[in-house]
């Protein structure tokens, strides 16, 4: 039995979206050191803010300052803080219903550990030192004296300030490990030894590369190995002209779907050793290897006449 693979990888992808005058406000006044929440059609005071009714989906715009201390509703406790999380100690997430507020707000709680923590303690506001216009302004929660009565009710507010911020950029990162199995285990493992594998479906007798483990036509098995290339023909390409970060590779450049010889199915890849607009349609490639990679670094002309459109047209 081979051995089955397993990596680290990394899904990121920073998010960039501009702000309607509510959420404008909100994230303006955190960095103001000002909780606003935004008061809904039967008059409960929703925190964060949304801009429409959750009930009736009306427009909102009645904004009001909160108190920058609450209650905790219900909270878990986090004994593994991960990347990117508000703290890099233990500590609970929490939600927080402000005074003031009728709904509650998510975020960090600072404790020494799930003992102090419970349903019903005060807490308060731990404002960043840095405040940008974000909610990472607020640092995280921390408990709060218990007989401190809650704040006063909520104040309007114009939800006008200085500056205001208009747009955020929001980073969204999965970490995870990723096991291909043992069909695509085989398939990377052939490809250090510069061989290209794939599987035949032992119905349709389609050859599927990189293999799946089941032929998604005929929904059986395909336990028969098959190898193909290294050759193949481009059936259809973009073009990059947007750099890419952590990739050492000058924009533009091209990305193709390469039908190999013997293969029924195309594969991704991107193609080098020739000027980017004269990559085509049924252009013949070879890959190319570099000293003690596991897979090949790019596909480059071979020099061969074009392809044949009827001898790839299945496959685009």
């Amino acid at each position: 039995m081979s051995e089955v693979l397993t990596a680290p990888l990394v899904v990121e992808f920073p998010f960039t979206r501009s702000l309607g005058p509510v959420q404008s406000a909100f994230l303006t006044g955190l960095r103001e050191r000002t909780v606003l929440g935004v008061r809904a059609r039967d008059g409960r005071i929703v925190v964060p803010p949304t801009e429409y009714d959750p009930v009736t989906a009306d427009e909102l715009s009645d904004l009001v300052e909160v108190a920058p201390a609450g209650t905790v509703t219900t909270w878990a406790w986090n004994p593994s803080p991960r990347r990117g999380q508000p703290l890099a100690t233990p500590f609970a997430w929490v939600l927080v219903r402000l005074d003031g507020a009728d709904t509650a707000l998510l975020h960090a709680l600072d404790a020494p550990g799930p003992d102090a923590v419970r349903t019903g303690m005060r807490v308060r506001i731990r404002w960043a030192a840095e405040r940008t216009g974000a909610i990472t302004d607020i640092a995280c929660f921390e408990p709060a004296d218990r007989d401190a009565p809650p704040a006063a009710a909520p104040t309007p507010h114009t939800g006008r300030f200085a500056d205001p911020v208009t747009g955020i950029t929001a980073p969204a990162r999965l970490d995870y490990t990723y096991a291909p199995g043992r069909t695509q285990s085989r398939f990377l493992q052939g490809l250090a030894q510069r061989k290209t594998l794939g599987e035949r479906c032992p119905a349709c007798r389609k050859v599927y590369v990189p293999p799946r483990g089941a032929c998604p036509t005929c929904g059986v098995a395909t336990g028969e190995q098959v190898e193909v290339g290294p050759r193949g023909t481009v059936t259809t390409f973009c073009i990059v002209n947007i750099k890419a970060r952590n990739l050492d590779i000058e924009v533009p450049y091209v990305y193709a779907h390469i039908a190999l010889d013997g293969a029924d199915l195309a594969l991704h890849a991107r193609i080098g050793g020739i000027p980017y607009d004269q990559v085509r349609m049924g252009l013949r490639v070879e890959p190319v290897w570099t000293d003690g990679a596991r897979y090949p670094d790019h596909y480059r002309p071979t020099g061969e006449p074009d392809a044949d459109y009827d001898s790839y047209k299945e496959l685009i």
